[in-house]
């Protein structure tokens, strides 16, 4: 028989577990949840052995911990699979593991970015239209006002930018507008007006400056890879019932001119990324929505007076050389454009 304290009992206890999380979640440890994710992320306990220089057995003990004080599996680890697949459960823990592991990173770069005060490093993302043209003025003028920081380069694609800005690993990078969903903040420094290149002699040589978007559409058309603003270009020209027909793509400036030159096709390209005084093309002006470029930051990090720095001489610089280098000056002034989710 269940006496009556014990019914009251019942009757007062939670009718789900969200009272035991805090319980729960407090016995976790990060040592637990990184080697989880290194598990998910490397497939095997040996790679996250490797990739976090611990032992495998204790990369085991931190993930068997972690399954008993959640009480769920995490991996599937079935006989006769090459590498450790992850569970639903899994899956849902790790979106915010890796939240949590990007965060630590950005609080670990801003303790130290803090600590460097006037000396240290900014750390740079730059593509490379940017990295030849504008970027040789900015950091000349910087190295001049803070001789104490060394201006620290790194080249990708957009994305994965953006990508080291949110886990700390960049401080600043540039980019194009607009920006995707993200803890982002950025200033607009000067916009770039597209262009196609066609070999000379060519049909496509004829097109006139500024033509219609179905013209555009009809060329076969040589492109970038991963290069955010094309893909603006892109959709633009379907929103307007024309479809692209982009015949090869390329990350590599040269490359896309080189095959424009070769006659494989038009390229599109924005001017900044356009080799000037080629002979073998011809460049047709277009009056498509020009690329917009930014310096991009981390919205919720600490940013050094020497990183504040180099925005405002970017700014500078892009606003001096823009008419030199064939490019427009952002409209309006250099004020932040908050990114929010």
């Amino acid at each position: 028989m269940i006496s009556q304290i014990d019914v009251s009992e019942r009757v007062e206890a939670p009718a789900t577990g969200a009272a035991l999380l805090p319980d729960v979640f407090a016995d976790l440890s990060l040592r637990q949840l990184l080697s989880f994710r290194a598990v998910a992320e490397e497939g095997s306990f040996h790679g996250a052995a490797a990739a976090l220089d611990y032992t495998q057995s204790a990369i085991s003990q931190h993930v068997a911990a972690l399954e008993a004080s959640l009480g769920v599996r995490l991996f599937d680890r079935s006989r006769g699979r090459r590498t450790i697949a992850v569970t639903e459960a899994g899956q849902l823990l790790l979106r915010h593991v890796v939240s949590i592991a990007n965060r630590l990173q950005a609080a670990r770069a801003d303790l130290l970015a803090y600590a460097a005060g006037e000396v240290g490093t900014v750390r740079v993302g730059v593509f490379s239209s940017v990295g030849s043209k504008i970027l040789p003025a900015i950091v000349a003028r910087f190295a001049a006002a803070w001789p104490g920081v060394e201006v620290e380069l790194s080249e990708a694609p957009d994305a994965g930018m953006l990508d080291s800005v949110e886990r700390g690993r960049l401080d600043l990078t540039f980019g194009s507008l607009p920006l995707p969903d993200g803890p982002y903040e950025a200033v607009e420094l000067v916009r770039d007006p597209w262009v196609l290149l066609a070999a000379v002699g060519s049909r496509a040589a004829r097109i006139p400056a500024n033509p219609p978007l179905r013209t555009i559409a009809a060329q076969r058309l040589i492109g970038f890879r991963s290069e955010g603003s094309t893909q603006v270009v892109e959709r633009l020209l379907r929103s307007r019932g024309h479809e692209p027909q982009f015949v090869f793509r390329s990350d590599d400036n040269a490359t896309v001119q080189a095959m424009a030159a070769a006659g494989l096709g038009t390229a599109l390209m924005p001017t900044l990324a356009v080799a000037e005084g080629d002979p073998s093309v011809t460049v047709i002006p277009t009056d498509l929505p020009p690329r917009r470029i930014a310096l991009v930051w981390h919205r919720e990090r600490y940013r050094t007076p020497a990183a504040r720095a180099f925005v405002e001489i970017a700014s500078s610089v892009c606003r001096e050389h823009a008419a030199e280098l064939g490019l427009a000056g952002a409209e309006g002034p250099a004020g932040i454009l908050a990114n929010t989710l």
